[in-house]
Parts: C-alpha cells; structure tokens; sequence
C-alpha cells in the first residue's frame, strides 16, 4: 500500500475494538482523512498520548481504500494540553474542531485554507492572545466564509446597495438595505455590526475593544449564520462559556 507523511490536527477520536481507534484528521494537504491507529489504547503504546484532540502532528499513514493507517507520529504541538486548564478556551476550541469536520464533509478533498485557519485559530486560544469568544467567533465566520459563504457587513447582502444598513438577515447573507430587509431580519446595534467586520476582517485592534454587550450580541448572530449554513447547529456551542 502507498505510504505518505502529512501534518495533521486531531479532529476527533473514537473507539474501535479494545485497543484501537479511529482518529479524524484534518491534514495540511489531503483534507479530512480518516484513519485507523492500532494498538494505541495500551498503556504500553508510544503514539497513543500524540493522538488526542487539538494535537498538532506530523502523521505517516497506510493509503487504504476506506480508512488509512496510522504509522508513525511525531507532535508538533500539544494545544490540547495548554487548553484543558481553562473552561472558556477548551470549550471554543472544541466548537472549532467540530467546525472544521462539519466544513470538510468530502474526505480527502484538499481544504489548505481551512487546515491553516484552524492551527491559526487554536493557537491564538493556546496563547491567549485574545478573548476566547473573539478567537472563535473570528474563526467561524472566516472557515464559512472559505467555504463559500461570505457574509456581508456593509453593503447590502441581497442588492448590493452601499451600507452602511441596519437590518441583518442570515438567509439573506448579512447586512440588508431597507428594500430587501424581510420582516423577520435583527436590528443588531452599529458598534456589533463594526465588530462582526473586524472579526471577519482579523481587525483585533477594533474587535478587543469592544464592549461585552456587542460580543454577545455579535456572538448570536455569529451562531445564526452558522447554523443556517450547516443546515443544523454545532453540539459543542451551546456548551461554550461566553462569561
């Protein structure tokens, strides 16, 4: 069988017989790929701890015609470590992992722009950089936008008309002129709209000045556009501390 070497961040993991696991990857160059790590539910495996959620790794696999075969691990970073001892920081990075595999539903389909914003989005969570609230909210709407679902926070989302506009509509694709404003479309406050451009934009400077009142609000709206996209909510957002 064809042997290649990818990097990798552990998406999820899941059982499979009494020592083994089927681990979800999303790789730098072939996408989601799923595949099989044997033996490393032992006390005795060496790779077993380099396989969790969040871990950033260096992955050699077994091509298989369903599921591949893990080989060899090396860590590049544990962030799962440097996220557990803070609610607000795992809880968001959860939401992002659950984010990227529900963006990448095509296994080993290249997705480089969403594998990028992910290690990006998990170790600014890691660092601390910013609130951890702003760091996923700023990464959901960038991964939708990648997948081709951009919204607007200026011009009007449905005729194009120049903002800026009071009125968003998640089926309409963001801010809507009075014209196409449909009747059941939120009246989010100027200051949220600007921070909902910032963290779409990576404006940190704007967005971590923002006030708790507009990061809730945003958050809201952030969620809405999410889950229409996905057709469904994420499991992990409603478990997300917002403080």
């Amino acid at each position: 069988m064809p042997t290649y070497r990818d990097e990798a961040i552990v998406l999820r993991t899941h059982k499979l017989g009494e020592a083994d696991r089927v681990v979800s990857l999303l790789t730098r160059t072939r996408g989601r790929v799923r595949a099989v790590a044997r033996g490393v539910r032992r006390t005795s495996s060496r790779i077993g701890a380099r396989l969790e959620p969040f871990s950033h790794v260096d992955v050699q696999l077994y091509e298989g015609r369903s599921l591949d075969t893990v080989t060899q691990v090396e860590s590049i970073a544990g962030l799962g470590a440097q996220l557990a001892g803070d609610y607000a920081r795992w809880t968001a990075g959860t939401a992002m992992l659950e984010t990227a595999e529900r963006l990448t539903p095509a296994e080993r389909e290249p997705a480089l722009q969403q594998y990028a914003l992910l290690v990006a989005g998990l170790r600014a969570l890691a660092a601390g950089e910013h609130e951890a609230g702003l760091i996923l909210d700023s990464y959901l709407l960038r991964s939708v936008a990648v997948a081709g679902w951009s919204p607007s926070f200026t011009d009007c989302a449905q005729c194009g008309t120049a903002g800026p506009h009071r009125a968003f509509a998640v089926a309409s694709g963001g801010m809507v002129c009075p014209a196409c404003r449909p009747a059941a479309a939120a009246a989010p406050s100027p200051a949220t709209v600007a921070l909902l451009g910032a963290l779409l934009s990576g404006d940190w400077l704007q967005a971590d000045r923002s006030q708790s009142r507009e990061r809730r609000e945003a958050s809201t709206l952030v969620a809405a556009f999410l889950h229409w996209h996905l057709e469904r909510g994420l499991r992990s957002l409603p478990l997300v501390d917002r403080g």
